[in-house]
């Protein structure tokens, strides 16, 4: 009886904080769509931003089920990156119901898919590498507490991906390419670049035999211990910069991308959880509290401390 009672009130915890999330994820997307669809391309009564919003987290929910009943994480960045794919080119179309895609259109469609790909396609051969990951260790236990991590994977690419869906959604003739353009896509590029080199650094590390159980302190990871966290922060600042000369008036609250990646990887659950995890694996280490003491979680010295 003991045993049902705790079973009873984990689940009536798990229900009160999946609502809330939920909730909370619902009302964020409303406003969202609300401040940047004045506009979009209409699709039978509603905007191609609103279309977006909902495949962002009806996608999520409908890999949630066989995910939950499965208690695997196995396909959550994979369904993850085929939602990128799949609102890029539903975004696309709407904005070619107006006038056919501007090379801005274009360019950041490209740049999205082809950040998708890498990283959707990493991370996936990645979990089956190691089997797991550790993150989704107690939630996959429960189906309504595996709702959590799938509808905010949802929020996440809804409001990464925002600058795009209102570039890609405007009705209208396109604003021309400019200087903008051209500093977003070279941010774009430095930002992509970093991420690909810090990950793959990475994963050879992984690979050795003799570094099981230890920490990388090489390549980019010798001069910040989060680079790969710097790209992404970059590019998606990048992406955002094409919106300079084509937003107007609260079109503008999509710039909220980059704002949203930096403080979910710094504050929430980037940063703060690998940092936490590592000082339970080598916080008694000397050369790792040394490493810790001498390279900046984010922003790279130009030198290192000798």
């Amino acid at each position: 009886m003991l045993e049902l009672a705790i079973a009873m009130d984990s689940t009536r915890q798990d229900l009160r904080i999946t609502t809330i999330v939920v909730a909370a994820t619902f009302v964020i997307v409303f406003l969202v769509v609300r401040a940047v669809e004045h506009n979009s391309v209409i699709l039978n009564g509603y905007s191609a931003v609103l279309y977006c919003a909902v495949m962002s987290i009806g996608l999520q929910w409908l890999g949630w089920i066989p995910a939950s009943i499965g208690k695997t994480e196995r396909f959550y960045d994979l369904t993850g990156g085929l939602t990128y794919l799949i609102v890029v080119g539903f975004s696309l179309w709407a904005g070619s119901q107006s006038e056919p895609p501007s090379l801005r259109e274009l360019l950041v469609s490209v740049l999205t898919v082809i950040w998708s790909l890498r990283l959707s396609s990493f991370l996936y051969r990645r979990i089956h590498r190691t089997g797991k990951d550790g993150r989704f260790d107690e939630l996959k236990t429960s189906p309504i507490r595996f709702l959590v991590p799938w509808t905010l994977q949802g929020l996440w690419i809804f409001l990464t991906m925002i600058a795009v869906i209102v570039i890609n959604s405007q009705a209208g003739s396109a604003v021309a390419f400019g200087i903008w353009d051209g500093i977003g896509l070279s941010i774009w590029i430095l930002g992509f670049g970093i991420e690909t080199v810090a990950d793959h650094q990475k994963t050879v590390f992984n690979t050795e035999p003799n570094n099981q159980g230890k920490w990388i302190d090489s390549g980019l990871w010798s001069y910040a211990r989060h680079p790969n966290y710097l790209g992404e922060i970059l590019l998606w600042t990048g992406i955002a910069f094409f919106g300079v000369a084509c937003f107007t008036g609260l079109e503008r609250v999509a710039w909220i991308s980059p704002i949203f990646i930096y403080l979910l990887l710094t504050k929430v659950s980037g940063i703060p959880i690998l940092d936490k995890r590592a000082l339970e694996k080598w916080g008694d280490s000397p050369e790792y509290q040394e490493y810790r003491e001498n390279t900046p979680a984010l922003i790279p010295r130009l030198s290192k401390k000798s």
